[in-house]
């Protein structure tokens, strides 16, 4: 009972001291995940102690959790991207999410190899360690929905890919580890998998935001019924794409990032080149039923209503998996500071994504101040998290080393990309600025 009192008070003063120091952590060469991260190593097995429990040996619940924090992340950098599908600005977090990924991944494998991993171990650690993660660092995303600064709006759009498409390196990196991975049985039926899995994610996700979107629409609107728990809603609409993704072996995390981007495309379509922020800007606490029902301001208020829901709730998993890998890192130091995991996080940071990055660049509108940004800001976190502790799960001891790997990953990106973002965003604004009004 004493433990859970002291937890209880730990986590309360720690969310009210976040909230009431917000202002002051912008300021600094701070983020909430370096906090959250460091409170997580204190109250580990290394120093308080207050969790004793070896969370390695539980891998299933740990990527059930991550799994679903990266759902809410991903339909929330979703819907913050209103931008037109056909509008060229796309290609910049294509590129990124899917290109500089293979790259990252095919890059990691063969040193992962090169040096003496077996080559589904290299395979899986690559694919482990490929994807970004933005919401970590808040200077790298959409400020709002129709932010369409090219920077911001590619991370944001990479962050929302790459989760997903890191999913077919790591499929066969378990085949090769001899896991049992249904999905992964020849290299046609591989292919088959390859397709179906970006096309119908990208075809689930978007058939069920739409669906959602208009049935709402026509309620309120028609009959003025379904008027509120709009959050209810999103995380409706985020499960039942997941699971219907996952039932249809497509892609999930891309089906969700699809949904977010989807019922964004249908606000857009409505509310026109007018910001949803502008549309009901004049709205008083009071109306929000009859703005919920007028058919000018629905969809604007849907999507604003869903969006500000998945940002709260997006800060809550962030800070619950952040502590939940500062025990992971606290109760793996000693493993995380032999000289393999080490090199391994740097070589991701300083070669691989730099060099993946530029190659997927080449030939793009992007600038060479923009592709240096782009190329040095690739945060880990979640997602990395997530696949090292599900193959685990998967494969067992096999894939453990994997586990000090990616916690060095996350750690230093966190750390050096954390307290760099906000300075390199600020160079890079300053030079835009002075470049449009010399």
């Amino acid at each position: 009972m004493m433990e859970e009192a002291v937890w209880f008070v730990l986590v309360g003063v720690l969310l009210i001291f976040m909230a009431v120091a917000s202002g002051l952590i912008t300021r600094l060469p701070l983020t909430g995940a370096m906090i959250y991260l460091a409170v997580g190593v204190v109250v580990g097995p290394a120093c308080l102690g207050l969790v004793r429990v070896d969370l390695a040996g539980h891998a299933w619940p740990l990527s059930v959790i991550a799994e679903a924090g990266l759902v809410i992340s991903l339909f929330s950098v979703g819907m913050h991207l209103r931008v037109r599908l056909r509008d060229r600005l796309w290609h910049l977090p294509l590129r990124l999410g899917v290109l500089a990924m293979a790259l990252t991944a095919t890059l990691m494998a063969v040193f992962a190899w090169a040096i003496g991993e077996p080559p589904g171990v290299a395979l899986f650690l690559a694919a482990a360690l490929s994807p970004t993660d933005p919401v970590l660092a808040n200077e790298l995303r959409v400020r709002e929905a129709g932010d369409d600064e090219p920077v911001r709006f590619a991370l944001s759009g990479e962050g929302g890919l790459n989760d997903g498409a890191a999913l077919p390196f790591a499929l066969v990196g378990l085949a090769l580890c001899g896991a049992q991975v249904g999905r992964v049985q020849s290299a046609g039926a591989l292919l088959v998998s390859l397709l179906w899995g970006m096309a119908g994610a990208l075809l689930i996700g978007t058939v069920l935001a739409v669906l959602c979107v208009r049935v709402i629409f026509n309620l309120r609107t028609r009959y003025g019924e379904t008027v509120g728990l709009d959050g209810f809603i999103a995380l409706g609409l985020m499960s039942v794409t997941y699971g219907a993704a996952e039932l249809a072996h497509a892609y999930a995390f891309v089906a969700v990032f699809a949904a977010g981007v989807a019922l964004r495309h249908e606000e857009l379509r409505a509310t026109g080149d007018r910001r949803p922020a502008e549309a009901l800007e004049n709205v008083h606490l009071s109306e929000h039923a009859e703005v919920a029902k007028d058919p000018r301001r629905a969809h604007a208020w849907l999507a604003e209503s869903m969006t500000g829901f998945t940002l709260e709730i997006e800060r809550l998993a962030e800070f619950s998996l952040l502590l939940l890998i500062g025990c992971m890192v606290s109760a793996h130091w000693q493993d995380m500071l032999q000289w393999r995991p080490l090199l391994y996080a740097c070589v991701l940071i300083f070669i691989a994504r730099p060099v993946a990055v530029f190659a997927a660049m080449a030939g793009s509108t992007a600038n060479g101040q923009q592709r240096r940004l782009m190329a040095w800001v690739g945060i880990r976190g979640v997602g990395t998290f997530y696949y090292a502790v599900w193959g685990i799960d998967q494969a067992g001891d096999v894939l453990r080393a994997v586990l000090p790997v990616a916690l060095d990953a996350i750690v230093l990106s966190v750390i050096l990309h954390g307290a760099t973002a906000g300075y390199a965003m600020s160079h890079y604004f300053q030079r835009k600025d002075t470049v449009n009004t010399g």
